[in-house]
């Protein structure tokens, strides 16, 4: 039997990415998503629907996003499920379902809107770098720009 693991999602940043490194030495960068959904009920009144998705990228991708991503901006990312189970403090079972990033695009101009309150800007703002018009943050690729 085939098995076929692929996730598409286009939304916006519910917080600032959170860049850690592992013992190996490869960056990891955590953030979530919001991906709303808007439609029709039977009785013809417009409802909205929000899911809200765990992510985390790995090497260049994850270094891309910390770098250019703040909370509230919007991202196309293209991954794969991830299903970690770990035993919580109280000794119950606890599980999550992430997506792991593979590649990704920037939604949304490229030009001097950052995105997000001021508040949830850091130090990445101070340079003023401008993001890249479209990228694509594959993980083994050498022909990124940046």
């Amino acid at each position: 039997m085939a098995n076929f693991n692929k996730v598409i999602l286009a939304g916006n940043l519910t917080r600032d990415p959170q860049l850690s490194v592992l013992p190996s030495n490869t960056p990891v960068c955590e953030f979530g998503m919001a991906i709303n959904r808007k439609w029709r009920s039977q009785d013809g009144e417009l409802r909205d629907d929000t899911c809200f998705v765990d992510l985390r990228a790995y090497g260049k991708t994850a270094d891309t996003i910390n770098k250019y991503m703040t909370k509230g901006r919007p991202l196309l990312v293209e991954g794969r499920l991830k299903y970690d189970q770990w035993e919580g403090k109280d000794g119950g079972k606890k599980s999550r379902l992430t997506v792991v990033v593979e590649s990704f695009q920037f939604l949304g101009s490229g030009g001097g809107g950052r995105g997000g309150s001021p508040a949830a800007r850091d130090d990445r703002d101070a340079h003023s770098e401008e993001m890249p018009p479209v990228g694509s943050g594959a993980e083994n690729s050498d022909d990124i720009p940046f």
